[in-house]
């Protein structure tokens, strides 16, 4: 970390997505000067708007995946503030619920934590008391624990005591949906510290908040208006092929640099480093090349969204949980009502976390499932399939640092924190990696 008194920055930042504008907009606060470099037209990242055409012929801009926000996520939400954003308007409200078609389900009240939470455990709907006495014994437990375990342990080791419908109903889509990645190959260490923060660390932590806007729209867009009119600089449609050290400095299309900060996907930041390391010094390249070895290590998870129209298609509120199994005729966990959330009516999004399988068979599986529980007949409108969503968020995972080496730096869901690949765990690594400059 830099002393106060050190002088600004010129900072590189490659990578226009929700990280690299987080570290664009924390950079030029702490008073650096920033260029962001954008290999595509737009930014945003993953998490971006795409055009699309509902089956009526109406024009509509979805999203590259469904993403949710939460009330913990504190740091997205400052960031938000800080370049503009209204809060209020951008984002639909509503206490934490996982209700199902039926009914059944849990669904919080609108109470302070931790009684939101204890109350919404003995009220859930559809269960018995087995269910609600061994699930509300074992958070009081991970809580009296500090909300901490093992690195080495997985969610289903974790929560093995617990009931079937518990299971089904609650671990497996909190799960699925916070880390990507199914209970038996996912991280109790971090699902616990999720879970922790949403549900007892952080005032309305625990509250859903579902986008009204494009991704786009909700940070990445408004941070971009915002750093030009401080003096920053975004150069959309310039992709890095090379980077180039001088002496303490750095070299990106002919403008020299003090630091650079790598905000895009692991393979692209491992691309360029792969062939920045043959012309390091043996005592930089080491530790860039050790960087590289841990981000090609990790394994990646996929995401599918299906979304599906039908006239009067309407959800009994803005978003539900499904009864999902993997390799069946109902993979999707959830499904949005987008035009409860400022889309065209009758527009649905159907999300399928650690999805496999291909495209045209998950989408005729999706449907399927909306006819089976939802007694719905929807027309497929567009689906799509991020492959290398998420890294897979197991026991032990050694993720790589925010620091690569002198004047070099990361920052992405990828990326060392104490969250899984969500927005808010980018958004943390930016933060992170401008601290550590």
């Amino acid at each position: 970390m830099r002393p106060p008194e050190a002088k600004p920055l010129a900072l590189a930042i490659i990578g226009a997505g929700w990280a690299g504008m987080a570290a664009a907009v924390e950079a030029v606060q702490a008073g650096h000067a920033v260029t962001v470099f954008e290999a595509t037209r737009q930014t945003g990242g993953r998490a971006r708007a795409l055009p699309g055409v509902v089956c009526n012929g109406q024009a509509v801009d979805l999203d590259n995946g469904q993403h949710i926000l939460i009330g913990a996520y504190t740091e997205t939400l400052r960031l938000m503030r800080r370049v503009g954003v209204p809060i209020e308007q951008a984002l639909h409200s509503l206490p934490m619920t996982l209700r199902f078609a039926d009914g059944n389900g849990l669904r919080l009240p609108n109470l302070p934590a931790p009684f939101n939470t204890l109350v919404g455990l003995l009220t859930a709907v559809g269960w018995q008391w087995q269910d609600k006495a061994g699930l509300l014994r074992a958070v009081l437990g991970w809580q009296w624990r500090g909300f901490d375990c093992a690195s080495g342990l997985s969610v289903a080791e974790l929560c093995h005591g617990l009931t079937p419908r518990v299971m089904a109903e609650l671990i497996e889509p909190l799960c699925v949906s916070a880390l990507n990645t199914p209970s038996p190959r996912a991280s109790a260490s971090v699902f616990l510290r999720v879970l922790g923060d949403a549900l007892f660390g952080v005032a309305g932590g625990s509250r859903l908040l579902l986008p009204r806007v494009d991704l786009g729209t909700l940070f990445p867009q408004a941070a971009a208006r915002w750093l030009v009119q401080r003096g920053g600089a975004i150069r959309l449609g310039s992709r890095v092929k090379r980077l180039v050290q001088q002496d303490e400095h750095w070299q990106i299309e002919g403008q020299v640099f003090d630091n650079v900060i790598l905000a895009t996907a692991a393979l692209q930041a491992v691309r360029l480093l792969d062939d920045l390391t043959p012309s390091l010094p043996g005592a930089i390249a080491e530790p860039v090349r050790h960087w590289s070895d841990m981000s090609r290590a990790l394994k990646f998870e996929a995401i599918t969204t299906v979304y599906a129209w039908a006239p009067q298609a309407r959800l009994s509120q803005p978003m539900l949980a499904l009864r999902s199994q993997a390799g069946s005729n109902a993979p999707a966990q959830f499904v949005f009502d987008r035009g409860q959330l400022g889309g065209p009516a009758g527009l649905l999004a159907f999300v399928v976390s650690a999805s496999q399988g291909e495209h045209q068979s998950l989408q005729q599986q999706v449907l399927q499932q909306a006819q089976a529980q939802l007694g719905l007949h929807l027309q497929a409108v567009q689906t799509v399939v991020e492959k290398r969503a998420t890294f897979a968020c197991t026991p032990g995972l050694q993720r790589p640092p925010v620091r690569i080496g002198p004047g070099l730096f990361a920052c992405g869901d990828y990326v060392a924190g104490p969250y899984p690949a969500t927005l808010e765990g980018a958004v943390r690594s930016a933060i992170a990696a401008v601290k550590d400059m």
